[in-house]
Parts: C-alpha cells; structure tokens; sequence
C-alpha cells in the first residue's frame, strides 16, 4: 500500500462524521491495528460514506 496520501477528516466534515471517524479507529487500535492504520482506515470508511451519501464529490479512477 501507498503511504504517501494522507487521509484525514477534511476541514468541514459535520460532527456526526468526525464521531464516526473516532469510533471506527478506536475500534479498529481496540483490535490491535496500529494507530496510523488505524487512522486511515477509519478516515477512508467515513470518507466513503460521505461519498456514498452525496456529502461530497467521489474522485473518478484513474485510467492508465
């Protein structure tokens, strides 16, 4: 995996994301999952959900 993307809560994201985002990485440092794994893969599940719900705008994949 690609650690050079840093995926965070972007600034604007309502409090109901940002409670989402602590509850799935304290969920996942719970199971043993370090702390920056941890933190990405909460902030790309609720980033994913924002998507999914039209909060924001989904990226298009790449084409090579």
């Amino acid at each position: 995996m690609d650690h050079t993307e840093v995926t965070t809560m972007p600034a604007g994201s309502s409090k109901k994301r940002e409670r989402q985002y602590e509850h799935i990485k304290e969920s996942y440092e719970d199971r043993g999952v370090s702390k920056d794994e941890a933190e990405e893969r909460a902030a790309r599940t609720v980033n994913k959900q924002r998507a999914e719900h039209g909060e924001i705008r989904s990226r298009s994949k790449r084409t090579s």
